[in-house]
């Protein structure tokens, strides 16, 4: 006999309010927080509600999430079905209370707090020749972690405590641990985390360029930095998601338009990206230069 199929997934009721579909006493039921729904989910409407455009069940969701403690507020962050509104002002929420939220806990083989905290910034950095197109300009300490070695017992120190972690703790590093954590982080395969990382307040524009390069992260993370308007003020970072493997291929025929002359000439010539993509760069550079 055939596998019977599997049960189809339990609606939620913050779908409902994600998609604007629920009447006006629920949702004044939600702003006060008394739903018959997990805790995860009620807070995930508190959020929805508190960027709504209703100014009373804002105010009203707001004393609500004023009431909830950190913990709980993480593991609504850290829930992967939570949808983007709610994790981009939830993530806002816990960053703009400096009460709140605080520096992940460190074990007796951790430096103390400011130690740490100098040893995470980033040192200088060195340009990579322009000869090689698509390449993010990340110093060498990023470079070293992309492609973590099993004979650095202190590296793999770190990827063992990380990966013990559970969600809301990754989310809490991910937003204010140092870079070697967060060019750990943004490989996780929960998209919150990885969200997370993207949102630090620490987050350097090399690091930025670093992660549109690695080709070991989700794409949903290289769709994430395409759409941030910060992000993409750097030709570098639009160089380095263009010439990037793993880049959306409709990502990837949005950045062909803003590429430079040169660039464009190699990625037109680039077999590692997709088909379409080199196609359609081909095309632009015969546009671009119809008489050469």
């Amino acid at each position: 006999m055939p596998d019977p199929d599997p049960p189809a997934p339990r609606p939620r009721l913050v779908d409902a309010f994600h998609a604007g579909k629920v009447p006006l006493p629920v949702r004044q039921q939600g702003a006060r927080g008394e739903l018959p729904v997990s805790s995860q989910e009620r807070i995930q409407i508190l959020a929805l509600l508190a960027r709504g455009q209703d100014d009373v069940l804002r105010a009203m969701a707001l004393q609500t999430l004023a009431a909830c403690d950190e913990h709980a507020l993480l593991a609504a962050l850290a829930d992967p079905q939570i949808p983007d509104e709610a994790s981009d002002f939830l993530t806002e929420y816990l960053l703009s209370d400096s009460q709140r939220l605080r520096p992940p806990r460190s074990d007796a083989a951790t430096p103390p707090p400011d130690a740490s905290a100098k040893m995470g910034e980033p040192g200088p950095t060195r340009p990579v020749d322009d000869a090689e197109p698509g390449v993010a300009r990340a110093g060498p300490e990023a470079a070293a972690l992309a492609e973590p070695s099993s004979a650095e017992p202190e590296r793999q120190t770190l990827l063992q405590r990380i990966q013990g972690m559970t969600p809301a703790e990754k989310i809490r590093t991910a937003l204010l641990g140092n870079q070697e954590e967060r060019l750990i982080l943004i490989r996780d395969s929960n998209k919150s985390v990885a969200r997370a990382v993207l949102q630090s307040p620490k987050l350097s524009d090399l690091e930025v360029e670093a992660f549109a390069s690695m080709k070991n992260v989700t794409e949903e993370v290289l769709r994430l930095i395409a759409l941030n308007r910060k992000f993409m003020k750097n030709y570098s970072v639009v160089r380095a998601l263009a010439f990037n493997p793993r880049c959306p291929i409709d990502v990837g025929l949005n950045l062909i338009k803003r590429l430079q002359e040169r660039d464009l000439k190699w990625l037109a010539k680039n077999k590692n990206v997709a088909e379409t993509v080199r196609t359609a760069a081909s095309k632009l550079v015969s546009i671009r230069q119809p008489n050469r």
